[in-house]
């Protein structure tokens, strides 16, 4: 049974046990997150900004709206630079080169994209990217599941972010492994 619809049945059955609004407001929130949301190009789902330092991030799915099924985000004006080396034990994450060339590390192999390529850094395998050219770059990244990365990018990609060790990495639901990629 779909997860609305049983809230929805539930609820009739819950005004004993003081339940009903919750099973139902349960249910809106679900309704509300299937709305169509247009993200136009250049920009941000909630227009906010969000910068790692080698690029500026924009997110164009949140997790909420796909029950934590996905998160989509779009590095723009990527630069040299990039993440750690990490990998993530519960979400495969799908590279997608829009513009720029982009050179990624996936276990020991490395693998240079350029505009149009993609590549899937599979489940508990580590990686991590830099732009590398003479022109920034821009690229989209899918998680899948979403995970916390919404959460991981929303603490990280602000001005004087907090000190990413091994711990933080693990309450985000990542391992982080090395340094960023040198070029």
């Amino acid at each position: 049974m779909k997860r609305r619809s049983f809230l929805k049945a539930s609820a009739a059955l819950l005004p004993a046990a003081g339940l009903q609004d919750f099973a139902l407001a349960q249910a809106a929130a679900h309704e509300s997150s299937r709305e169509v949301h247009v993200v136009g190009a250049g920009q941000d789902r909630f227009g906010e900004p969000h910068s790692r330092g080698f690029s500026s991030i924009l997110f164009k799915t949140s997790s909420q709206e796909t029950d934590g099924g996905m998160f989509i985000i779009e590095h723009t004006n990527l630069v040299a630079g990039g993440p750690p080396l990490h990998k993530h034990p519960h979400q495969e994450e799908w590279f997608y080169v829009m513009e720029g060339e982009v050179l990624f590390q996936l276990g020991d192999e490395r693998k240079r994209l350029r505009s149009g390529e993609s590549v899937l850094g599979p489940r508990n395998i580590p990686h991590t990217f830099s732009a590398i050219g003479e022109k920034p770059g821009r690229m989209l990244i899918a998680f899948t599941p979403a995970g916390k990365m919404e959460a991981f990018l929303r603490v990280t990609a602000v001005p004087n972010p907090p000190v990413q060790d091994a711990a933080f990495f693990r309450r985000y639901g990542m391992e982080l492994v090395g340094p960023p990629l040198t070029v």
